[in-house]
């Protein structure tokens, strides 16, 4: 079973661990589908990912248990009106204690190194806050605060942005033994007429492993 972080009657978060993909993938291998029946708690509907985190990206992951949530949802996400806080361990340590960091992205591809999301001036609009809460020799723990939601829109910002990525990032940094240090911290979702969906999901132990503990 997945940790719970909230529940009501249209929508459940839980606390996605590391190493799970939200889809399928090709190799047939775990993900967070093989878990959705388990979740329905006395629905027949099993309830639908609204959104999508990185293979390697623990944390919030909200799920819809009706269509007509799941529809209303996704276009809170797609208009921006989510509040996403994200937690990461930076190989480096980035100029300056806050900041905004504005960088369209585009995708590229090569048949030797795959593909990946690159800053562009040509590429999609790409907004992302943050702020510095620790550091710990050359590393640094920030506060990452996406105001778009574009494909690996954090791990380049830190990457290309700060200058700095995220620990254990195999693509944009590089890999390390307690993996990509990047963590979907709280989540908050307004509803018009009902209570917003609030969610927080403890900070995993691979980042005290690191000297960032709690």
């Amino acid at each position: 079973m997945l940790d719970v972080l909230y529940i009501d009657a249209e929508a459940i978060v839980v606390d996605k661990p590391a190493g799970l993909p939200v889809d399928t993938p090709r190799d047939g291998s775990l993900s967070i589908e093989n878990y959705l029946q388990s979740l329905t708690f006395g629905f027949q509907r099993w309830p639908l990912p609204v959104h999508r985190l990185d293979r390697d990206t623990s944390g919030c992951l909200l799920l819809a248990r009706t269509p007509k949530a799941h529809k209303r949802y996704q276009q809170a996400f797609e208009q921006g009106l989510v509040d996403k806080r994200y937690l990461a361990v930076l190989d480096g340590v980035p100029e300056g204690e806050a900041g905004m960091i504005d960088l369209a992205l585009a995708k590229t591809s090569s048949r030797e190194a795959g593909w990946r999301m690159v800053a562009s001036a040509n590429g999609k609009p790409a907004r992302t806050r943050w702020e510095l809460l620790r550091t710990e020799g050359a590393r640094a723990l920030v506060a990452f605060m996406p105001e778009t939601g574009r494909t690996h829109q954090i791990r380049v910002h830190a990457a290309t942005g700060l200058g700095c990525p995220v620990a254990g990032d195999p693509v944009y940094g590089r890999a390390g033994p307690h993996g990509m240090l990047l963590h979907a911290a709280a989540l908050g979702v307004p509803r018009p007429g009902k209570p917003a969906i609030e969610a927080t999901a403890p900070m995993p132990g691979r980042f005290a492993e690191t000297g960032f503990a709690p």
